[in-house]
């Protein structure tokens, strides 16, 4: 029993993070680069234990959704004749931002096409694991191979599934590219405000209104009407825009050689890129993608010709799709369902939909499909989808200890 250090991948670097992962092969779990510190030390803890022996780990949340948490699963249901998560909607640690979730793996040597599976309100102690779902692995991977999923009825899983196979729906990613906006390296540098620019002297033509903020978008649309309002409130809303160009103006120039200039160009994503000033990836996208959320994401149209930093999705519809029929259905309660399933809980009941997961999210394009929805299936397993982030209602179908009351 224990629990393993959790550190994530951007820390867990270097020759530690090079030998973990060697050993983590080595036991049969080929992780990637991405994963936190936790998962090879759980895959080594495997391998060191004798022909029936079991251990019992208390492990991040992460399990459920992560992707770099697949190997680790796939490889314990090949090595023990019994692997038992049981999920936890309370916090064990309820300072941290992080969920905790237990791991269990008995009969080393073994192996099983069923991952046990327990979702309940809050951990007590127990002598005996609380009665579990058995998840057959081929249903795990039918559902990307996201052991949270499963914290919903199955019947709302069931109907998600049949929902994907129907003709009068698709994929975000099906009508649209989903790819974050650009880093400048130097926020604070790169956008100015209309008084600053003035101040400063750059002229317009070097300068784009930029959605750099999630809480910048409003409902609906960001128009011509919209932009005028920010630039009415004097935020730093303008990009410095030099990508492209042979000749740049005094004034540009200037303030290139400023202190603040001085500064930015010593930023890491600066002083790696030639020029140093000139923004990469800049694009005008159809629509803005808010992917930090607490009850849902907002896809807003570009109808202002914006431009936008990485923290916000930019999303490009594909040829001949129509607009209005995605934001219908991006609106509707299947769409709602599907952020859920296909995104992942950020700590403090935040949802976060990375490009990947916002590509995947279902879209109900038909009419005929959102007029005939179960309604009440699939609030019911939003709401308890949400709860599960601690964002809502908290799900009434769980036992303090045992799991599922059905």
């Amino acid at each position: 029993m224990g629990n393993p250090p959790f550190i994530r991948y951007q820390r867990f670097s270097g020759a530690a993070r090079e030998r973990a992962l060697r050993l983590s092969r080595r036991a049969g779990a080929r992780l990637t680069a991405l994963a936190s510190s936790w998962a090879p030390f759980v895959a080594v803890s495997a391998s060191l234990l004798v022909p029936g022996g079991r251990m019992g780990f208390v492990v991040p949340a992460e399990l459920g959704h992560a992707h770099y948490a697949v190997p680790l699963l796939e490889a314990l249901c090949g090595a023990f004749e019994r692997v038992h998560v049981i999920a936890l909607r309370e916090k064990i640690f309820p300072d941290l931002s992080e969920d905790a979730w237990l791991l269990l793996a008995l009969g080393r040597g073994g192996s099983t096409a069923h991952i046990e599976f327990s979702p309940c309100e809050t951990f007590v102690p127990f002598t005996h694991p609380p009665p579990a779902r058995r998840v057959a692995l081929a249903r795990w991977r039918s559902h990307g191979s996201r052991l949270r999923r499963f914290v919903l009825p199955e019947a709302v899983l069931d109907y998600y599934l049949h929902l994907a196979t129907d003709n009068g729906c698709a994929r975000l990613g099906d009508v649209a590219t989903v790819g974050i906006g650009y880093v400048s390296g130097a926020n604070d540098f790169f956008h100015l405000s209309p008084s600053q620019a003035r101040l400063l002297g750059i002229p317009h033509e070097c300068l784009r209104p930029s959605v750099r903020k999630g809480d910048q978008l409003p409902n609906g649309a960001v128009t011509p009407a919209v932009v005028r309002r920010w630039l009415a409130q004097d935020l730093p809303v303008l990009l410095l825009d030099l990508a492209g160009r042979a000749e740049l103006p005094e004034a540009v120039r200037s303030y290139l050689d400023s202190p603040a200039g001085l500064a930015a160009r010593a930023t890491y994503k600066c002083r790696n890129r030639r020029p140093w000033y000139a923004v990469p990836d800049v694009v005008v996208p159809d629509a803005f993608l808010s992917y930090m959320c607490g009850e849902r994401p907002h896809l807003v149209r570009n109808l202002a010709g914006c431009v936008c930093a990485n923290s916000v999705h930019a999303v490009r519809f594909r040829n001949g799709v129509p607009l209005r029929g995605v934001e219908a259905a991006w609106a509707h309660a299947i769409s709602d369902l599907s952020k859920e399933l296909e995104g992942h809980p950020l700590g403090g009941g935040m949802l976060k939909l990375e490009p990947r997961e916002a590509a995947r999210v279902l879209l109900p394009l038909s009419e005929e499909v959102r007029q005939k929805a179960d309604l009440d299936l699939i609030c019911s397993g939003i709401n308890v989808a949400r709860a599960w982030r601690h964002y809502g209602q908290v799900p009434p179908a769980l036992s303090a200890t045992g799991g599922p009351t059905s």
